[in-house]
């Protein structure tokens, strides 16, 4: 590592990589300070240098010169992470792939899409589209987030409990190994058991263990169907017991079972939020559900006779069924709207991973912890709960020094349980000390041991996730 870079070195190196890079491939100064550190950070970026590449090649030589130097490089997509995986301080190097964005095939006959690291969520599922196909994953940042930073951080989102996590989505990749090695492993097939899987290397480890370039990503063919429905339930018990009987009865065509505990329907209903209350605040829980099919006529008398055998068991106090796209998108307005828990601040939001049988006593448990360190606070609740995660927004204290009390609270009851402090965002800067909560210390070790191997400069993404040793 560079702890004692000179400035004439520093200058050195800069203009080697810039040679690299090309013309507008490197910013500097301003033009990095000025660039936020994330969407939901006000700072700007702190680095020596912003490198955009346009292609795997130039990503090579960018590594193999930092690698040589001891220069440590942090990758940046969207910028949409929670956990502080992106951030950088003085004295490391960016390297953003933000002009590497092709869409380089779609294949509707093998229902692949062939893309470049760069591109934005939302642009493949327009791409898909257009030939009558789905690419799953869906999160609220897509219209920010990157392929390359879903892939490197295994990004979940609202169809986790039908499509899987991007690891499911994700056939092949080209990435760059430290020293420069560029490993294609760009495979187009879903069965392929030659040998180890390489590809999951480099997803979910957050940029620290190679730079992912490009991918080839599974598609599926677009649903004919779209039914969107949110319901009101008095208590957990049966919002546990509404999963299950809308899980079977929908006959595996459910792919979202999102759950507002009261406060947070409360908040993206309430001005400023623009969403006005679909159904009264009152009830405990909000159930936001959505089924994609291949007979809409069908679909529709299915999910209105589930939701009739729901109701006449007691599992539903109150309902209302999107009958329109307009309707639909409203509903899924509502519960993207996360940017409201701004209204309080600081506010601390939370990524976190248990088993849903578990739910409801950790979430009594922490809300305990909160009163007793704080007295007064505010946790707004909700959640992928179809896939065992939950979402907090925790707001106490007046200032960011009650994070340390909030983040034991929500962390320390996963240890008994067996949950995760991270569902899918990652552990970056801001888990990597309670990662030994949801892992044991022979995994830890096996983590440091492929970090050697892969990395033994230690120049990707340092000191993310864990420290390079103890």
């Amino acid at each position: 590592m560079l702890d004692d870079v000179t400035e004439s070195t520093m200058d050195d190196l800069l203009a080697t990589l810039a040679n690299v890079v090309g013309d507008g491939g490197m910013l500097t100064g301003t033009d990095v300070s000025s660039r936020a550190s994330g969407i939901w950070r006000s700072q700007g970026i702190e680095a020596e240098a912003i490198l955009r590449p346009r292609t795997t090649e130039e990503v090579s030589r960018i590594l193999a010169i930092c690698d040589e130097a001891g220069q440590p490089l942090v990758a940046q997509g969207g910028l949409t992470g929670l956990v502080e995986g992106h951030i950088t301080q003085a004295g490391e190097i960016v390297l953003s792939l933000e002009r590497m964005n092709d869409i380089e095939e779609v294949n509707p006959v093998e229902r692949t899409m062939t893309v470049q690291a760069g591109v934005v969520l939302e642009a493949v599922h327009n791409a898909a589209d257009e030939h009558g196909l789905m690419y799953p994953l869906d999160i609220g940042g897509r219209g920010s987030c990157t392929l390359g930073g879903n892939i490197a951080t295994n990004a979940g989102g609202n169809r986790v409990i039908r499509y899987g996590m991007t690891r499911d989505m994700v056939l092949g990749v080209e990435a760059v190994l430290a020293d420069g090695t560029v490993v294609s492993s760009m495979n187009h097939m879903i069965k392929n058991n030659a040998g180890y899987d390489l590809k999951q290397l480099f997803i979910g480890t957050e940029g620290s263990l190679g730079i992912v370039t490009r991918a080839v990503l599974r598609l599926r063919e677009k649903p004919r169907s779209q039914e969107t429905m949110l319901l009101a339930v008095s208590d957990f018990d049966r919002v546990t017991a509404l999963l299950k009987a809308m899980d079977a009865g929908l006959g595996g065509t459910l792919s979202a079972f999102e759950v507002l505990w009261n406060n947070f329907y409360r908040l993206v209903t309430t001005p400023p939020a623009t969403q006005t209350p679909p159904l009264p605040q009152d009830y405990p829980f909000y159930v936001l559900i959505e089924a994609m099919g291949g007979d809409p006529q069908a679909d529709h008398a299915r999910i209105e006779q589930v939701f009739s055998e729901a109701h006449e068991s007691g599992l539903i106090e109150d309902a209302v069924i999107a009958t329109s796209e307009a309707q639909r998108r409203e509903l899924w307005a509502m519960r993207d709207d996360v940017e409201q828990v701004h209204q309080y601040k600081p506010v601390f939001i939370f990524d976190v991973s248990l088993r849903v049988s578990d739910m409801d006593a950790y979430v009594a448990q922490v809300n305990r912890g909160l009163e007793a360190t704080f007295g007064e606070y505010t946790n707004f609740v909700f959640g992928h709960i179809g896939d065992g995660n939950i979402h907090f927004a925790v707001a106490a204290g007046e200032d960011d020094g009650a994070q340390d009390g909030v983040k034991q609270a929500v962390y320390q009851p996963l240890k008994s349980i067996g949950g995760s402090v991270s569902a899918e965002h990652g552990v970056g800067l801001d888990k990597k000390k309670y990662l030994n909560l949801s892992r044991n210390d022979e995994e830890i070790a096996l983590m440091r041991t492929l970090k050697r191997a892969l990395d033994p400069n230690g120049i990707l993404n340092p000191g993310k996730i864990f420290d390079a040793a103890g």
